[in-house]
């Protein structure tokens, strides 16, 4: 990973989780509203609901030794750790994140189940056939080369293991390529969530295939999740939410002066809520 996107991306997640946290809790990702969308729920219940729905999705009913890659504070990390009474393993570019994980790790005694470390995803400090459950939602999109990201997850999974993967696509162009405009409104995303590109859900599944990857599945939830874009702008004009932009800094601002782009890339169909997964 280049280090100006590796800085870019852990200054955007050392200056925002704590202003997250505050406002809207620990899950950093999507909520699930229904197959069709319109299911109307709490937007923290929301989020548990995605991991609950992605887990029976994947046909998950078990795991002994997790990796969350991308974990942000350790809300996925633990969720699983307790459901499963699992060892749970979270890596991060973000210090200020590893930290508060571990912090919340002790919060809610898993501290003997949990740890958490600075890392980079496309070169994992693990053995090889570590994990029996690599789990990745909404961090392949932060990943500057999509190959080595997914070989490193196939290398640190466990034989019969399972890798999920979730992560922001832009639509398929199988049959109509992306437009200028299209083209425009990605990198103006990029620009602001400190990415350096998306592909379409097909090119992932042609990257697992090469792996490969067995028991290849994918899916589109975007219309499950679309309406997560809407409840958080709602939540970020309340004074508290505001108050506390001002204290993160521009960076952090930005980000939620932007959070529009994001809710008109799911009306236009341009972004895509990607899903994978898949045995080794």
């Amino acid at each position: 990973m280049s280090a100006t996107l590796y800085q870019r991306i852990q200054q955007f997640y050392d200056t925002s989780s704590g202003l997250w946290e505050q406002i809207w809790g620990e899950h950093m990702h999507h909520g699930y509203y229904g197959v069709d969308g319109k299911a109307k729920k709490d937007r923290r219940q929301a989020q548990i609901d995605l991991i609950e729905e992605l887990l029976s999705w994947a046909g998950v009913k078990t795991a002994e030794n997790i990796l969350d890659v991308g974990c942000g504070i350790g809300g996925s990390s633990l969720y699983l750790a307790a459901k499963f009474n699992a060892q749970a393993t979270g890596i991060t570019l973000s210090p200020v994140q590893a930290a508060r994980a571990t912090e919340r790790a002790q919060e809610a005694n898993l501290s003997d189940k949990s740890q958490f470390l600075v890392a980079d995803a496309q070169a994992m400090p693990f053995d090889d056939n570590t994990f029996d459950l690599v789990w990745s939602l909404e961090s392949g999109e932060h990943m500057p080369d999509k190959t080595k990201f997914m070989q490193e997850c196939y290398r640190v999974l466990k034989p019969g293991g399972t890798l999920i993967m979730v992560t922001w696509c832009h639509r398929s162009t199988e049959e109509l390529p992306l437009s200028a405009d299209e083209q425009k409104h990605l990198e103006d995303i990029y620009q602001v969530y400190c990415l350096p590109y998306v592909i379409s859900l097909p090119e992932y599944e042609a990257i697992a295939r090469q792996l490969p990857l067995n028991n290849i599945r994918t899916a589109d939830w975007s219309q499950a999740v679309a309406p997560f874009w809407n409840v958080v702008i709602d939540s970020a004009i309340t004074p508290q939410a505001i108050f506390g932009l001002l204290r993160a800094g521009w960076t952090t601002i930005q980000g939620a002066l932007s959070l529009g782009l994001m809710r008109r890339g799911y009306e236009r169909g341009l972004i895509k809520f990607g899903l994978l997964c898949g045995n080794k």
